[in-house]
């Protein structure tokens, strides 16, 4: 799986890279992973559409900690972290919600 723009290996980039900036959200436009919507914007497909609520139950978060793909639904609803190995997400990425998923 391809993740882009990512800097290392736990999918933080040059705009997020605090310890908790693990994850990578699969876009809806492209389907195609990225650390954040600024990477998206330089290296994406210059379109900006969001998950619809009634796909909430597809796989579209990566965890950069142990490379499980979440749903959106999991991620939403996983309290800042990963259901599978636990690692913490930063709950900071909620302000930008509204740039991935539908309200």
């Amino acid at each position: 799986m391809k993740v882009t723009g990512a800097i290392d290996k736990e999918t933080r980039c040059s705009h997020y890279y605090e310890n908790n900036d693990i994850i990578a959200i699969k876009f809806y436009c492209c389907k195609e992973y990225f650390p954040c919507y600024q990477c998206h914007a330089e290296y994406g497909c210059g379109h900006n559409k969001v998950w619809p609520k009634v796909k909430f139950d597809e796989k579209a978060i990566l965890c950069g900690n142990c490379k499980n793909e979440l749903t959106i639904n999991e991620y939403l609803n996983g309290g800042y972290s990963c259901p599978n190995c636990y690692a913490s997400f930063n709950p900071g990425c909620s302000i930008h919600y509204h740039l991935y998923f539908q309200k």
